[in-house]
Protein backbone atom coordinates (compact mmCIF):
# COMPACT_ATOMS: atom_id res chain seq x y z
CA UNK A 1 0.00 0.00 0.00
CA UNK A 2 1.13 3.69 -0.49
CA UNK A 3 -0.59 6.48 1.96
CA UNK A 4 -1.31 9.85 -0.15
CA UNK A 5 0.46 11.85 2.44
CA UNK A 6 -0.20 15.54 0.87
CA UNK A 7 -1.12 17.25 -2.83
CA UNK A 8 -0.53 20.59 -3.45
CA UNK A 9 -0.16 22.79 -6.82
CA UNK A 10 1.72 25.58 -8.23
CA UNK A 11 -0.21 28.11 -10.51
CA UNK A 12 1.42 29.64 -14.00
CA UNK A 13 1.08 33.77 -13.20
CA UNK A 14 -0.60 34.35 -16.49
CA UNK A 15 -4.47 33.66 -16.19
CA UNK A 16 -6.09 33.94 -19.57
CA UNK A 17 -9.79 33.61 -20.53
CA UNK A 18 -11.55 31.06 -23.53
CA UNK A 19 -12.10 34.11 -25.25
CA UNK A 20 -8.89 35.65 -25.24
CA UNK A 21 -7.10 32.45 -26.27
CA UNK A 22 -9.93 32.52 -29.29
CA UNK A 23 -9.40 35.88 -30.29
CA UNK A 24 -5.22 35.34 -30.69
CA UNK A 25 -6.28 32.17 -32.57
CA UNK A 26 -8.42 34.27 -34.77
CA UNK A 27 -5.81 36.66 -35.42
CA UNK A 28 -2.88 34.23 -35.87
CA UNK A 29 -5.07 31.87 -38.29
CA UNK A 30 -7.37 34.55 -39.91
CA UNK A 31 -5.44 34.25 -42.95
CA UNK A 32 -5.06 29.91 -43.08
CA UNK A 33 -9.10 29.11 -42.67
CA UNK A 34 -11.48 30.29 -44.92
CA UNK A 35 -14.02 29.17 -42.14
CA UNK A 36 -12.49 30.29 -39.33
CA UNK A 37 -14.72 31.48 -37.08
CA UNK A 38 -16.98 28.21 -38.08
CA UNK A 39 -13.74 26.47 -36.26
CA UNK A 40 -13.30 28.49 -33.37
CA UNK A 41 -16.67 27.17 -32.24
CA UNK A 42 -14.57 24.34 -30.30
CA UNK A 43 -13.20 27.27 -27.82
CA UNK A 44 -17.26 27.67 -26.93
CA UNK A 45 -18.49 24.09 -26.61
CA UNK A 46 -15.44 23.01 -24.22
CA UNK A 47 -16.76 24.02 -20.64
CA UNK A 48 -13.82 25.67 -19.79
CA UNK A 49 -13.51 29.53 -19.05
CA UNK A 50 -10.19 29.89 -17.89
CA UNK A 51 -6.46 28.60 -18.41
CA UNK A 52 -3.17 29.65 -16.71
CA UNK A 53 -0.17 30.24 -18.98
CA UNK A 54 3.58 30.56 -18.49
CA UNK A 55 3.81 33.56 -21.00
CA UNK A 56 1.96 36.58 -21.64
CA UNK A 57 -0.54 35.94 -24.16
CA UNK A 58 1.39 38.12 -26.66
CA UNK A 59 4.13 35.73 -26.55
CA UNK A 60 2.29 33.34 -28.40
CA UNK A 61 1.57 35.37 -31.27
CA UNK A 62 4.93 35.22 -32.78
CA UNK A 63 6.79 31.65 -33.78
CA UNK A 64 9.54 30.55 -31.64
CA UNK A 65 11.95 27.77 -32.27
CA UNK A 66 12.49 24.02 -30.65
CA UNK A 67 14.96 25.58 -28.85
CA UNK A 68 13.80 28.73 -27.58
CA UNK A 69 10.49 27.21 -26.93
CA UNK A 70 12.57 24.39 -24.78
CA UNK A 71 14.76 26.70 -22.84
CA UNK A 72 11.58 28.58 -21.69
CA UNK A 73 9.97 25.32 -20.89
CA UNK A 74 12.91 24.14 -18.40
CA UNK A 75 13.30 27.91 -16.73
CA UNK A 76 9.42 27.79 -15.84
CA UNK A 77 9.50 24.43 -15.34
CA UNK A 78 11.79 24.25 -12.81
CA UNK A 79 10.65 27.44 -11.06
CA UNK A 80 6.96 25.96 -11.07
CA UNK A 81 8.21 22.57 -10.00
CA UNK A 82 10.25 23.94 -7.17
CA UNK A 83 7.89 25.75 -5.73
CA UNK A 84 5.00 22.47 -5.96
CA UNK A 85 7.12 20.84 -4.23
CA UNK A 86 8.00 23.08 -1.71
CA UNK A 87 3.87 23.60 -1.39
CA UNK A 88 3.53 20.20 -0.67
CA UNK A 89 6.30 19.29 1.86
CA UNK A 90 4.92 21.88 4.01
CA UNK A 91 1.23 20.96 3.65
CA UNK A 92 3.13 17.21 5.26
CA UNK A 93 5.24 18.84 7.77
CA UNK A 94 7.76 16.94 6.28
CA UNK A 95 11.55 17.82 5.44
CA UNK A 96 13.24 17.96 2.19
CA UNK A 97 16.18 15.28 3.23
CA UNK A 98 13.05 12.86 3.92
CA UNK A 99 12.01 11.79 0.77
CA UNK A 100 13.36 8.76 -0.78
CA UNK A 101 12.34 9.14 -4.23
CA UNK A 102 11.30 11.52 -6.80
CA UNK A 103 9.08 10.51 -9.54
CA UNK A 104 9.60 13.37 -12.10
CA UNK A 105 6.07 13.10 -14.97
CA UNK A 106 6.91 15.28 -17.88
CA UNK A 107 5.99 15.12 -21.80
CA UNK A 108 5.89 18.74 -23.11
CA UNK A 109 9.84 19.82 -22.77
CA UNK A 110 13.06 18.27 -22.75
CA UNK A 111 16.18 18.46 -20.01
CA UNK A 112 18.94 16.49 -19.27
CA UNK A 113 19.79 17.23 -16.52
CA UNK A 114 16.27 16.32 -16.03
CA UNK A 115 13.78 18.57 -14.15
CA UNK A 116 14.42 16.55 -10.88
CA UNK A 117 17.91 17.29 -10.34
CA UNK A 118 17.51 20.92 -11.23
CA UNK A 119 14.84 21.29 -8.60
CA UNK A 120 16.81 19.31 -5.72
CA UNK A 121 19.74 21.66 -6.17
CA UNK A 122 17.20 24.92 -6.05
CA UNK A 123 15.61 23.15 -2.52
CA UNK A 124 18.73 21.76 -1.55
CA UNK A 125 17.38 18.35 -1.56
CA UNK A 126 19.32 15.16 -0.05
CA UNK A 127 21.93 14.02 -2.75
CA UNK A 128 20.88 10.47 -1.85
CA UNK A 129 17.26 10.92 -3.09
CA UNK A 130 16.33 8.53 -6.37
CA UNK A 131 15.21 9.97 -9.42
CA UNK A 132 12.65 8.33 -11.20
CA UNK A 133 12.04 10.36 -14.40
CA UNK A 134 9.02 9.63 -16.75
CA UNK A 135 8.87 11.02 -20.16
CA UNK A 136 6.08 10.31 -22.93
CA UNK A 137 2.77 9.67 -20.71
CA UNK A 138 1.11 12.51 -21.37
CA UNK A 139 -2.44 13.20 -20.22
CA UNK A 140 -2.04 9.69 -18.13
CA UNK A 141 1.27 10.59 -16.42
CA UNK A 142 -0.23 11.80 -13.67
CA UNK A 143 -2.30 8.74 -12.69
CA UNK A 144 1.13 6.37 -13.81
CA UNK A 145 3.17 8.38 -11.49
CA UNK A 146 1.62 7.68 -8.64
CA UNK A 147 1.31 4.15 -9.59
CA UNK A 148 4.84 3.84 -10.04
CA UNK A 149 4.96 5.79 -6.42
CA UNK A 150 2.94 3.16 -5.13
CA UNK A 151 5.26 0.70 -6.32
CA UNK A 152 8.06 2.26 -4.91
CA UNK A 153 6.49 2.44 -1.29
CA UNK A 154 5.07 -1.76 -1.60
CA UNK A 155 8.67 -2.10 -2.01
CA UNK A 156 9.90 0.11 0.47
CA UNK A 157 7.13 0.18 3.22
CA UNK A 158 9.82 2.91 4.92
CA UNK A 159 10.02 5.35 2.21
CA UNK A 160 8.79 8.68 1.45
CA UNK A 161 8.09 9.46 -2.42
CA UNK A 162 7.08 12.35 -4.31
CA UNK A 163 5.69 12.60 -7.45
CA UNK A 164 5.78 15.63 -9.57
CA UNK A 165 3.76 16.33 -13.26
CA UNK A 166 4.90 19.80 -15.07
CA UNK A 167 3.23 20.24 -18.32
CA UNK A 168 3.66 23.31 -19.94
CA UNK A 169 1.77 22.27 -22.62
CA UNK A 170 0.93 26.50 -23.99
CA UNK A 171 4.70 26.74 -25.07
CA UNK A 172 4.25 23.52 -28.28
CA UNK A 173 1.73 26.01 -29.55
CA UNK A 174 2.42 25.75 -33.36
CA UNK A 175 1.65 28.99 -34.97
CA UNK A 176 2.13 27.38 -39.10
CA UNK A 177 0.21 24.37 -38.14
CA UNK A 178 -2.93 24.08 -39.44
CA UNK A 179 -4.12 21.25 -38.73
CA UNK A 180 -7.42 20.34 -37.23
CA UNK A 181 -5.53 18.96 -34.23
CA UNK A 182 -3.48 21.64 -33.54
CA UNK A 183 -7.05 23.94 -33.17
CA UNK A 184 -8.23 21.42 -30.93
CA UNK A 185 -5.31 21.39 -28.69
CA UNK A 186 -5.06 24.76 -28.49
CA UNK A 187 -8.60 24.74 -27.62
CA UNK A 188 -8.12 22.23 -24.65
CA UNK A 189 -4.64 22.53 -23.53
CA UNK A 190 -2.75 24.86 -20.56
CA UNK A 191 -0.36 24.71 -18.49
CA UNK A 192 0.01 23.65 -14.62
CA UNK A 193 1.75 21.95 -11.95
CA UNK A 194 0.75 19.24 -9.23
CA UNK A 195 2.81 17.22 -6.61
CA UNK A 196 1.96 14.46 -4.21
CA UNK A 197 4.02 12.72 -1.44
CA UNK A 198 3.65 9.44 -0.90
CA UNK A 199 4.87 6.63 1.77
CA UNK A 200 4.63 3.39 2.98
CA UNK A 201 3.15 1.64 5.88
CA UNK A 202 5.72 2.04 8.21
CA UNK A 203 6.42 5.63 8.30
CA UNK A 204 4.39 7.70 10.71
CA UNK A 205 2.60 10.75 9.80
CA UNK A 206 0.97 14.21 11.52
CA UNK A 207 -1.61 13.60 8.80
CA UNK A 208 -3.86 11.11 10.76
CA UNK A 209 -6.92 10.99 7.56
CA UNK A 210 -5.78 10.59 4.33
CA UNK A 211 -6.53 8.07 1.06
CA UNK A 212 -4.72 5.07 0.73
CA UNK A 213 -3.70 3.37 -2.64
CA UNK A 214 -4.58 -0.38 -2.37
CA UNK A 215 -4.29 -1.57 -6.03
CA UNK A 216 -3.48 -0.28 -9.59
CA UNK A 217 -3.93 -1.29 -13.00
CA UNK A 218 -1.86 -0.03 -16.29
CA UNK A 219 -3.44 -1.10 -19.81
CA UNK A 220 -1.97 -0.83 -23.42
CA UNK A 221 -4.52 -0.78 -26.39
CA UNK A 222 -2.38 -2.95 -29.02
CA UNK A 223 -1.48 -0.85 -32.32
CA UNK A 224 -3.03 2.87 -30.80
CA UNK A 225 0.20 5.01 -31.45
CA UNK A 226 -2.14 7.73 -33.48
CA UNK A 227 -4.51 8.59 -31.01
CA UNK A 228 -2.88 10.84 -29.00
CA UNK A 229 1.00 11.89 -28.84
CA UNK A 230 3.30 14.32 -30.37
CA UNK A 231 5.23 14.51 -33.88
CA UNK A 232 8.57 15.79 -33.40
CA UNK A 233 9.32 18.24 -36.27
CA UNK A 234 11.94 21.03 -36.67
CA UNK A 235 9.87 23.32 -35.15
CA UNK A 236 9.05 21.38 -31.55
CA UNK A 237 6.23 19.39 -31.07
CA UNK A 238 3.01 19.20 -33.06
CA UNK A 239 -0.32 17.56 -31.47
CA UNK A 240 -1.68 14.27 -32.20
CA UNK A 241 -5.05 14.23 -30.93
CA UNK A 242 -7.51 11.38 -32.76
CA UNK A 243 -11.01 12.52 -32.62
CA UNK A 244 -12.03 9.15 -31.74
CA UNK A 245 -10.78 9.29 -28.26
CA UNK A 246 -14.51 9.97 -27.17
CA UNK A 247 -15.21 6.61 -28.90
CA UNK A 248 -12.81 4.93 -27.95
CA UNK A 249 -13.36 5.72 -24.26
CA UNK A 250 -16.95 4.67 -24.84
CA UNK A 251 -16.27 1.27 -26.73
CA UNK A 252 -13.15 0.43 -24.38
CA UNK A 253 -13.22 1.84 -21.28
CA UNK A 254 -15.82 -0.01 -19.05
CA UNK A 255 -14.18 -3.42 -20.17
CA UNK A 256 -11.18 -2.50 -18.93
CA UNK A 257 -12.53 -0.85 -15.39
CA UNK A 258 -14.75 -3.79 -14.74
CA UNK A 259 -11.61 -6.29 -15.00
CA UNK A 260 -9.95 -3.67 -12.38
CA UNK A 261 -12.94 -3.84 -10.23
CA UNK A 262 -13.67 -7.56 -10.44
CA UNK A 263 -9.52 -8.01 -9.75
CA UNK A 264 -10.05 -6.84 -6.59
CA UNK A 265 -13.18 -7.78 -5.60
CA UNK A 266 -14.73 -4.13 -6.18
CA UNK A 267 -17.73 -3.10 -8.36
CA UNK A 268 -18.69 0.33 -9.57
CA UNK A 269 -21.08 0.43 -6.74
CA UNK A 270 -18.13 0.77 -4.52
CA UNK A 271 -17.09 3.97 -5.92
CA UNK A 272 -17.38 6.63 -3.89
CA UNK A 273 -15.12 9.27 -5.14
CA UNK A 274 -14.67 9.34 -9.46
CA UNK A 275 -11.21 10.99 -9.53
CA UNK A 276 -10.48 11.58 -13.29
CA UNK A 277 -8.50 12.86 -15.35
CA UNK A 278 -10.25 15.63 -17.73
CA UNK A 279 -9.27 15.30 -20.90
CA UNK A 280 -12.19 17.25 -22.00
CA UNK A 281 -15.98 17.80 -21.83
CA UNK A 282 -17.00 15.19 -24.22
CA UNK A 283 -14.22 12.60 -22.72
CA UNK A 284 -16.12 13.37 -19.22
CA UNK A 285 -19.35 12.59 -21.23
CA UNK A 286 -17.97 9.50 -22.45
CA UNK A 287 -16.56 8.25 -19.09
CA UNK A 288 -20.40 8.63 -17.60
CA UNK A 289 -22.08 6.98 -20.47
CA UNK A 290 -19.51 4.31 -20.31
CA UNK A 291 -19.57 3.40 -16.86
CA UNK A 292 -23.37 4.48 -15.98
CA UNK A 293 -22.06 7.24 -13.39
CA UNK A 294 -24.40 8.36 -11.10
CA UNK A 295 -24.97 12.27 -11.41
CA UNK A 296 -22.51 14.53 -10.08
CA UNK A 297 -19.65 11.85 -10.02
CA UNK A 298 -17.75 13.96 -12.53
CA UNK A 299 -18.23 17.64 -10.92
CA UNK A 300 -15.03 17.47 -9.40
CA UNK A 301 -13.18 16.97 -12.88
CA UNK A 302 -15.61 19.40 -14.50
CA UNK A 303 -14.73 22.23 -12.23
CA UNK A 304 -10.75 21.74 -12.66
CA UNK A 305 -11.97 21.58 -16.28
CA UNK A 306 -13.75 24.85 -16.03
CA UNK A 307 -11.10 27.03 -14.07
CA UNK A 308 -8.02 25.11 -15.48
CA UNK A 309 -8.54 23.30 -18.75
CA UNK A 310 -6.45 20.33 -19.81
CA UNK A 311 -3.14 20.84 -18.14
CA UNK A 312 -1.53 16.90 -19.33
CA UNK A 313 -0.57 15.20 -16.40
CA UNK A 314 -1.10 17.19 -13.67
CA UNK A 315 -4.74 17.37 -14.52
CA UNK A 316 -6.26 14.51 -12.65
CA UNK A 317 -3.90 15.78 -9.08
CA UNK A 318 -5.38 19.04 -9.16
CA UNK A 319 -8.82 16.49 -9.07
CA UNK A 320 -7.55 14.81 -6.31
CA UNK A 321 -6.96 17.74 -4.41
CA UNK A 322 -10.42 19.56 -5.11
CA UNK A 323 -11.80 15.88 -3.24
CA UNK A 324 -8.99 15.72 -0.84
CA UNK A 325 -9.82 19.14 0.09
CA UNK A 326 -13.71 18.88 0.49
CA UNK A 327 -15.95 16.09 2.02
CA UNK A 328 -14.50 12.84 2.22
CA UNK A 329 -14.97 10.58 5.74
CA UNK A 330 -13.24 7.03 6.64
CA UNK A 331 -14.50 4.24 4.72
CA UNK A 332 -14.96 6.18 1.46
CA UNK A 333 -13.54 4.57 -1.72
CA UNK A 334 -12.82 5.34 -4.75
CA UNK A 335 -11.16 4.76 -8.17
CA UNK A 336 -8.07 7.36 -9.97
CA UNK A 337 -8.07 7.11 -13.24
CA UNK A 338 -6.61 8.73 -17.06
CA UNK A 339 -6.09 7.85 -20.27
CA UNK A 340 -3.01 8.69 -22.48
CA UNK A 341 -0.65 8.42 -25.21
CA UNK A 342 0.05 4.66 -25.96
CA UNK A 343 -3.34 4.71 -26.41
CA UNK A 344 -2.90 3.77 -22.34
CA UNK A 345 -5.22 3.40 -19.12
CA UNK A 346 -3.78 4.24 -15.57
CA UNK A 347 -6.48 2.55 -12.81
CA UNK A 348 -5.33 3.58 -8.73
CA UNK A 349 -8.26 2.24 -6.25
CA UNK A 350 -8.12 4.63 -3.05
CA UNK A 351 -9.57 4.06 0.50
CA UNK A 352 -9.82 6.51 2.95
CA UNK A 353 -8.94 5.98 6.51
CA UNK A 354 -7.48 7.21 10.02
CA UNK A 355 -3.81 6.81 10.44
CA UNK A 356 -2.57 6.04 14.10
Amino acid sequence: MAIIESVATALPKHPVSQDQIASLVRGVFKDKYSDIDRLLRVFNNGDIEERQFVMPLEWYQQPHSFGDKNNEFIERAVELGAEAVTNCLHKAEVRSDEVDAFICVTSTGIATPTLDARIMNRLNMNMHTKRIPIWGLGCAGGAAGLSRGFEYCRAFPNARVLVLCIELCSLTFQTGDVSKSNLVGTSLFSDGVACALLHGTDVSSKQKFMPVITDTQSTLMPDSERVMGWDVEDDGLHVVFSRDIPTIVSSWLDDNVIHFLNSIGKSKDDITHFIAHPGGKKVLTAYEDALKLPDGKTNPARDVLRAHGNMSSPTVLYVLKSILEGNTAPLDEGIITALGPGFSSELLWVEWSEHA
